[in-house]
């Protein structure tokens, strides 16, 4: 079982080398472009034993997975041997963070608002 989860730990580093966080590089009329990427990669597992149900049913079993993502984090552009480093904002991300923000700043208001007319009741 670890000789297979080592050598499906080494499958997934060899995916996420240099070449998957700096993309092939673009050029076009004098102008190089290089993606930048962030890559992340996990693995979690987990196993157990119990009482044996059946006959000839094994005791225990287990279990693992793993995964890898990779973002788009930059472009760098070289033009006329200038060096510009051009980031890629999520704006998916920056919503959700804002929507998560407003939702909590309603919350605390509104316990707030809540304790005050409390207090003022007694």
């Amino acid at each position: 079982f670890l000789d297979k989860l080592q050598e499906r730990f080494q499958e997934l580093q060899g995916k996420a080398d240099v070449r998957t966080v700096f993309g092939e590089e673009i050029e076009l009329n004098g102008r190089r472009v290089i993606p930048v990427a962030s890559v992340q990669y996990g693995f979690g597992m987990g196993g157990g034993s119990g009482p044996r149900q059946t006959e000839g049913e094994a005791p225990g079993g287990g279990g693992g997975g793993g995964g890898m993502r990779v973002e788009p984090v930059a472009l760098i552009d070289i033009t006329d041997g200038k060096l510009k480093v051009e980031p890629i904002v999520n704006v998916t991300r920056l919503a959700t963070m804002a929507m998560l923000l407003a939702a909590w700043s309603v919350f605390w208001v509104s316990r707030t608002i809540r304790a005050l007319a409390a207090k003022r009741r007694a």
